[in-house]
């Protein structure tokens, strides 16, 4: 595989979503984020919702055991992983693309031109950016940020057996609140 690929990992709430649209917009190339879920719901037959829901939790690991091994939601688990990763593959070998989370980072990083990049922010922006793009909730903000990205860490650190978020893992670690979406689309934008 010889294309360009930008994958996004990001903190909830630091705008890398939009971030990833705008590049992709800009450089005139596909961007998968929820289209993604789209397309893994129609490669596994599984729901969109679930796939959605289920798509950043991890089975739990104790003593070093996989806990639930044999459970019928475990074993789903591992069925969306695989169809994930298929489907991250055959979005890579079809041309230059962005892809928004999912792990992609770590499913094309032996297989693909690929840049990956790591967004995050502090909690004060965060919160800011989500009560305004999310509306308000029965929840803290605060406690919606921790939450979401504590689930994307044990997802990512699960599949990947790499630290979510470690700058050593990602070619360009960016601060949203510092440099702001603008900048930050620009970066990426320059660095492809």
């Amino acid at each position: 595989m010889k294309n360009r690929v930008i994958t996004i990992s990001r903190e909830f709430g630091s705008g890398g979503r939009s971030i990833g649209k705008e590049v992709a917009k800009r450089l005139g190339i596909p961007c998968y984020d929820s289209t993604l879920v789209h397309k893994i719901a129609e490669e596994s037959g599984f729901a969109e919702n679930y796939i959605k829901n289920s798509g950043e939790d991890a089975p739990t690991r104790f003593l070093g055991l996989t806990l639930y091994n044999y459970s019928f939601g475990s074993r789903n688990m591992d069925l969306l992983w695989k169809v994930q990763q298929k489907v991250i593959m055959d979005l890579a070998e079809k041309g230059p693309c962005i892809i928004v989370g999912r792990c992609a980072d770590h499913i094309l990083r032996e297989k693909a031109d690929c840049l990956k990049v790591f967004i995050h922010a502090d909690m004060e922006y965060r919160s800011k950016r989500i009560v305004e793009k999310y509306g308000e909730r029965d929840d803290s903000p605060e406690k919606r940020l921790r939450d979401k990205d504590k689930k994307r860490a044990a997802y990512h650190n699960f599949y990947t057996d790499k630290q979510w978020g470690e700058s050593k893992n990602y070619h360009v670690v960016l601060n949203s609140g510092e440099l702001g979406i603008e900048k930050c689309v620009e970066v990426i934008r320059l660095l492809y």
